[in-house]
């Protein structure tokens, strides 16, 4: 699918048809689409192919006029349970006359785009949409962030009431999405300080502090998820080593139980055999009267010993 937008009156627009200055938003483009993209615009293939490819790190190349600048974009999936967090490449091709954007995937940020949620954003300037496009995304780095720290605080207090494997496996997918983010902000980082330099993109005075606010969301994003990762890993820890020293007690009082419950037969044992010589052997209450006395004696001990 692509879509054409442009500023007009400050506001963004739909327009039917490509016009000089304007953004092309491509989502999941088809072979016909790409190749008339292709033939349009002078693109490189790989430059297209490799935005289309989910596995895709961040980075900024440059070839034959055009810079193509891929980010990792926060992607939050709300399940019928819960929401999945993930990273999903978004690749923007800067040409001489135009920006176009590739998806693989409908993207949020791009959409608030398109519906005109961010202001001040002018198609025609393409290295401020640029700018203003991965500040977004920095932002929504740090709201999903702060959106997995309130999950995780939930999971833990719902973890200290009952510990179930299901809140067990949902903090190992929260830890799993702060990799992803962890790993993507890094490497979004790196693109955007070879950005910095002004090899890729000419930049103005209003770029540089634009760029500069963003690295500033992006390094605060970094911290964030760092701080967040090594709490959660504590955590995880924590609860692996209450639940290791509560498997524990549990056979430590079986085991006792076991020891106590065993002394009626031995006693049986002992006066069912036929021999002579055992004390009060004629009176048939005795051996339960004895077993009882030892079983209270020793569950005694082994309750002061804390064992039961």
């Amino acid at each position: 699918m692509i879509q054409y937008y442009k500023t007009i009156n400050d506001r963004i627009h739909v327009i039917d048809e490509y016009e000089d200055g304007c953004w092309i938003n491509v989502i999941n483009p088809d072979e016909r689409e790409i190749n008339g993209l292709i033939q349009q615009f002078s693109l490189e293939p790989d430059f297209l192919r490799a935005a289309l490819d989910e596995e895709e790190s961040s980075r900024i190349e440059t070839e034959e006029g055009v810079t193509l600048i891929i980010i990792d974009t926060p992607v939050a999936e709300r399940n019928e349970e819960d929401v999945s967090y993930y990273t999903l490449p978004v690749g923007i091709l800067v040409t001489a006359a135009c920006v176009i954007t590739v998806s693989l995937r409908e993207n949020a940020i791009l959409s608030e785009f398109a519906e005109g949620v961010v202001k001040g954003v002018q198609t025609h300037l393409k290295t401020q949409f640029v700018l203003h496009l991965t500040l977004r995304v920095a932002s929504r780095y740090l709201t999903f962030l702060k959106q997995i720290d309130k999950l995780s605080s939930s999971l833990e207090k719902q973890l200290r009431k009952s510990m179930k494997n299901k809140e067990l496996i949902q903090l190992l997918d929260v830890q799993k999405s702060l990799v992803y983010f962890s790993t993507s902000l890094k490497a979004d980082e790196t693109t955007l300080e070879k950005l910095m330099r002004g090899r890729y993109l000419k930049l103005y005075e209003e770029d540089q502090d634009l760029l500069e606010d963003v690295l500033i969301e992006i390094k605060q994003s970094i911290e964030m998820s760092s701080i967040y990762l090594n709490i959660l890993s504590g955590t995880m820890d924590a609860f692996a080593s209450v639940i290791s020293n509560n498997l524990n007690i549990v056979m430590k009082v079986l085991a006792s139980v076991t020891i106590v419950i065993s002394i009626p037969n031995i006693i049986a044992g002992f006066y069912g055999m036929n021999v002579d010589g055992l004390p009060l052997s004629q009176f048939f209450w005795f051996p339960i009267l004895l077993a009882g006395v030892i079983m209270a004696v020793v569950a005694l001990i082994l309750h002061k010993k804390e064992m039961m």
